[in-house]
């Protein structure tokens, strides 16, 4: 008697453990996933005073280009 009882148990740990391995695996897929989409969304995400900051960097390039071009101009016109 005192055999099935232990190999019952053995079986029902074994079995515990087997679940707990299964869930934790499953769980560990998730979170990896999760941290992918994540991931995507930070690469593809600008903030909009990043792109304002960046946009106006770019105007002011272009004002400066202008002007130069400008002077160019009136100098050889």
């Amino acid at each position: 008697m005192i055999e099935a009882i232990v190999s019952g148990t053995v079986a029902l740990f074994t079995a515990v453990v087997a679940l707990h391995s299964r869930i934790n695996t499953r769980i560990s897929e998730v979170d990896s996933r999760i941290d992918r989409v994540e991931l995507r969304i930070a690469e593809k995400y600008v903030q909009r005073e990043e792109l304002s900051s960046a946009l106006q960097k770019m105007e002011d390039h272009m004002i400066r280009i202008e002007n130069k071009l400008d002077q160019i101009v009136l100098r050889n016109g």
